[in-house]
């Protein structure tokens, strides 16, 4: 019913309907259908669109894999158990995380889901807000535990060699990065405290963020008022990621702070999941004076699929409003888009169903957001659905892009940072 909806009300050929509904189901359906609404492609920008997307290595630039549901059944009987909110935090993340390698039926909702985004790699946040190692370890040995288990879908990638032979294979890849900086927290001395840097890239990890939204000890988050800038740890932290081949991340960090990281970084280094200030100044977005940092480096800006960070329309123009900024003002070679959004699966609400209701919760430390009074649809996120990467890319040729430089954007240059952090 969806795809004759879409015939009657525009001028796509057949050929192209196929396409888009060859991988998909009623939910990534409606979400293109979203998306589809606010573009209005012509059919030959349509099928040009589609046909740049299918035969491109597509790089997220920070994001996640597509989401499993959770086993209802077992969050329930631990919860009349009195398991505390961290054991059910817990729970929660291992079963979203894991059970498509465990689960047929959300196997196949993720092989769908990656499919419909004709996704090559996604640089994956395996890592949580923090930078106590234990608690860095607990994603890193789930997605690493995934893409054991799910061999001939998905690849664990270590270079960026990997992620090209999985393109070339038809198959899809995780490229690791831990989100924060590993530290023993025994401060005995600066090298003591930056030593497992070097331990997580051997576990596969390949870019770090600074600080998250609140202070550490590198540096300012974006949340924080002060906007005190990177500390002298931080910028000896800089040096050690630039020396064992780790990219430098600013996406949750201050100005101030990402602006002297990008001045002390000797590699390119990235804001791997932002906005552009110059368009709608959010404490996530970047203003052009540190973006222009991040380019003298040799890195880039990825622009994230998030109404409110994005404003102006809040929907996947938005989005291609920031790309367009960003390119022109520092050129497609230095612009990726980084959604930090997932697929989840249509299997969750009904296993979510089966849990209790739970009192109000405070606000966990690490979040820090502040209050604003902007109100996000569900059709802006249905356009800026992650399986809507296909429709990116279409917008990106209704706006007149070459193809090259589409294909930058789409995942050349992140591969291309990749390569130069190793180098």
């Amino acid at each position: 019913m969806h795809r004759r909806r879409f015939l009657q009300s525009s001028a796509v050929s057949l050929a192209a309907a196929a396409q888009l509904s060859a991988q998909t189901n009623d939910r990534i359906e409606q979400d293109r259908q979203a998306g589809l609404a606010v573009l209005k492609p012509s059919a030959r920008d349509l099928e040009r669109g589609l046909a740049l997307h299918r035969e491109s290595l597509v790089f997220d630039s920070y994001g996640f894999a597509p989401r499993a549901g959770l086993d209802g059944d077992a969050v329930r009987d631990a919860m009349e158990a009195g398991a505390s909110d961290v054991e059910l935090q817990d729970m929660r993340e291992d079963m979203g995380m894991t059970r498509p390698a465990d689960v047929a039926a959300e196997r196949e909702e993720f092989i769908r889901a990656w499919n419909a985004a004709g996704m090559t790699c996604i640089f994956q946040n395996c890592g949580e807000e923090g930078n106590a190692p234990m608690v860095l370890m607990k994603r890193l040995a789930r997605f690493t535990y995934l893409t054991d288990h799910l061999r001939g879908v998905l690849r664990r990638a270590v270079t960026p060699d990997d992620v090209e032979q999985a393109h070339a294979d038809g198959l899809g890849c995780l490229y690791f990065t831990g989100n924060g900086v590993p530290l023993t927290q025994a401060w005995v001395s600066v090298e003591d405290e930056l030593r497992y840097v070097r331990v997580f890239y051997q576990l596969g990890i390949r870019m770090m963020h600074v600080t998250y939204n609140r202070r550490n000890p590198l540096g300012d988050g974006c949340a924080e008022t002060a906007n005190g800038g990177l500390s002298d740890f931080g910028r000896a932290a800089v040096d050690e990621m630039n020396r064992v081949g780790v990219i430098v991340d600013v996406a949750h960090s201050g100005w101030r702070t990402s602006l002297e990281a990008a001045q002390r970084s000797s590699k390119p280094m990235v804001a791997s999941h932002s906005t552009c200030g110059g368009l709608y100044p959010h404490i996530r977005s970047k203003p052009d004076e540190v973006i222009r940092a991040i380019v003298d480096t040799g890195g880039y800006i990825g622009i994230c699929a998030i109404p409110r960070f994005l404003r102006r329309t809040g929907d996947i123009q938005a989005l291609l409003d920031h790309v367009d900024y960003a390119v022109k003002k520092f050129g497609a070679d230095h612009v990726a888009i980084g959604t930090d959004v997932a697929y989840t699966s249509q299997l969750a609400a009904a296993e979510n169903r089966k849990l209790p209701k739970r009192g109000p919760q405070r606000t966990r430390f690490a979040a820090l957001w502040p209050e604003d009074d902007f109100e996000t649809t569900p059709q802006m996120n249905a356009s800026l659905a992650w399986t809507n990467w296909p429709l990116f890319t279409v917008g990106m040729v209704q706006r007149g892009y070459k193809d090259a430089d589409i294909q930058k954007i789409l995942g050349g240059n992140v591969l291309r940072v990749a390569r130069a952090a190793l180098a």
